[in-house]
């Protein structure tokens, strides 16, 4: 399917959208402004809550849905939900037990709750600087919390550790989670149809398009189900080569306004 038939661009947000700093640059903020002026939807997805991307909505004039926790919470641009995936109960025990039992520490998170066993973890001061809000600490993962989990993230700066935790996720789960690396140091578990493949096939049926004409556009594993779902597909220049070999396209790098180039070379010149 040719760019030319695009009427949706949908964007990972770290790594793809923002620098690595988190900061949505002038340019990207312009192209999607002339994805807009083109007729051409933005919408995002993220392994971030959705309250984590509320930053985004006014600078981007976001009028396409907001895919949270990969898919298991859509938002409309206002934030009232659209529909919402969470993981049974049994496998989210199995998903915390499998998480711990790897060395990896474990974060939970709700529709409306990010909980944490310890507020100086490797990683937490960072992404509560990027999401913008605090995460509540617990001295465990009680089972009134767990029966309400959206995503379950496992965090380590080891990150062989986190890849060999990722297959074995993927192998003893199986069909019940979905269980995908959203950067090098995350592990993030959710429902079966909470992954960026099943965002594709969910905005298609909101939006009345065909999943063909869904353009896609990130830098992670956990991207490459939507690459495979939706019609052009492009990665980030700071992806793996395992993550380009499986894109349409190939742009520069988030920190070289790889977005903003990639809409102007790839989807508006086409849509031309």
């Amino acid at each position: 399917m040719s760019a030319q038939d695009t009427k949706l661009l949908l964007a990972d947000v770290d790594g793809t959208l923002v620098t690595s700093d988190k900061v949505l640059t002038d340019q990207a903020t312009q192209a999607a402004r002339d994805l807009q002026a083109a007729g051409i939807t933005l919408a995002l997805t993220s392994g971030r809550p959705p309250r984590g991307m509320s930053m985004l909505i006014a600078p981007l004039k976001l009028e396409g849905a907001i895919a949270g926790f990969n898919g298991g919470v859509y938002v409309h641009p206002d934030m009232s939900v659209i529909e919402s995936h969470m993981l049974d109960l049994k496998t989210a025990r199995e998903t915390l037990q499998l998480i711990l039992d790897q060395g990896l520490d474990a974060w939970l998170y709700t529709e409306k709750e990010w909980l944490i066993r310890d507020a100086k973890a490797p990683h937490v001061a960072r992404e509560t600087w990027t999401v913008k809000f605090d995460a509540r600490v617990v001295s465990e993962f009680a089972e009134a919390e767990l029966k309400k989990a959206v995503k379950i993230v496992g965090v380590s700066d080891d990150l062989d550790k986190v890849a060999s935790c990722e297959k074995l996720a993927q192998q003893k789960l199986g069909d019940r989670a979905s269980a995908a690396r959203s950067q090098p140091y995350y592990l993030d578990v959710t429902h079966p149809h909470a992954n960026k493949g099943a965002v594709v096939l969910t905005l298609a049926k909101l939006r009345n398009i065909r999943p063909d004409q869904i353009a896609t556009i990130g830098d992670m594993p956990n991207d490459v189900l939507m690459f495979r779902k939706g019609g052009l597909s492009i990665a980030m220049g700071n992806a793996s080569d395992e993550v380009k070999s499986q894109a349409s396209e190939v742009t520069d790098s988030n920190e070289d306004e790889g977005f903003a180039k990639a809409v102007r070379k790839f989807i508006l010149r086409a849509a031309g």
